[in-house]
């Protein structure tokens, strides 16, 4: 997967050009394209990206950190290498259902003190191209994953949405939960769009998702109640509310979900229309009407008629 990368680095020694940078971000942008990879393309990023993080600019490791934190399977090395997880959390996620006892002994055991890189890392603004994969991954992921995607947006060095002004969520709730309970889904979502300052194709695509993690984090960004968002899974989307086990697992990830997740993905949202829009336009030049023009074939002037081959009209009178 990532071949020829030993032959760059030999060469940006050699020629004294600093291309670690680039090479660690290009190589965790190849990485993150796909869900899953095998055993041996884990080992080989792992040790391909260890080599780089302990080399880069703070900016770069916390642009790394960032695109890696969302990413569901991240290697655990790099986790613990970037500070996104501790050995500790990893043996206390293995004891979620053990007794009591053997939770305590475990917390106890030791007290997990950031890294500077995870304190002070900046917060990055996410480009419209960055947003749009985000958005891709997050929409392509299962449930499962997209649970460990706004886990890990959380902690994300990302900067967030600016919060929706309580003025404009206090008039959009009654408005949201009246048009779910009549089930006016063109009502809800132009409702939506205009409370989050969407666009109509990205608020019918958050309103009508087959898992339902995007409405419960758009309506988090609004500050719905609980309850009041349970009373919208019921009666919007007969799909979701026909099932109760999909509606006790969106109520849970409702409440436990962050504030700064939901606004960092209407960020991702905001940004993903963004760069789907300049997709759609192509940049003009002086000349491109001519290159586009339709080549014309030369036309010569009629030749000219001998003049036996013209018929002569003779009149008389008289």
């Amino acid at each position: 997967m990532f071949h020829g990368f030993d032959g760059l680095m030999t060469l940006s020694r050699r020629e004294g050009v600093d291309i670690r940078p680039t090479l660690l971000r290009v190589l965790t942008d190849l990485y993150v394209q796909t869900p899953s990879h095998s055993r041996d393309e884990d080992r080989q990023f792992v040790e391909l990206a260890s080599r780089l993080i302990d080399e880069v600019d703070d900016a770069t490791r916390a642009a790394i950190s960032a695109r890696l934190s969302i990413y569901p399977n991240t290697p655990r090395e790099l986790q613990w290498k970037l500070g996104l997880r501790t050995k500790l959390d990893e043996r206390l996620s293995q004891h979620v259902e053990s007794p009591p006892l053997i939770r305590e002994e475990l917390e106890t055991e030791a007290v997990y003190v950031p890294t500077p890189q995870a304190t002070t890392a900046p917060t990055l603004s996410m480009k419209p191209d960055d947003a749009s994969q985000l958005i891709e991954m997050f929409v392509a992921a299962n449930s499962a994953e997209r649970h460990q995607i706004l886990h890990g947006l959380t902690d994300a060095p990302l900067k967030p949405s600016t919060r929706v002004d309580p003025r404009r969520a206090a008039r959009a709730l009654p408005a949201l939960e009246k048009h779910a309970m009549a089930r006016n889904v063109a009502g809800f979502t132009a409702e939506l769009a205009d409370a989050l300052i969407l666009t109509s194709k990205v608020a019918t695509q958050v309103v009508n998702d087959r898992g339902g993690e995007p409405l419960a984090c758009a309506l988090k960004t609004l500050g719905m109640p609980s309850d009041a968002f349970q009373r919208v899974l019921l009666f919007l989307n007969p799909g979701l509310g026909s099932s109760v086990m999909d509606v006790y697992r969106l109520a849970r990830l409702y409440d436990v979900i962050t504030e700064r997740a939901s606004l960092i993905l209407l960020s991702a949202w905001r940004g993903a229309s963004l760069a789907n829009t300049r997709a759609k336009y192509r940049p003009g030049h002086y000349d491109d009407e001519r290159q586009r023009a339709r080549p014309t074939t030369t036309q010569g002037k009629p030749s000219a008629q001998p003049a036996g081959n013209i018929a002569t009209r003779n009149t008389s009178r008289g």
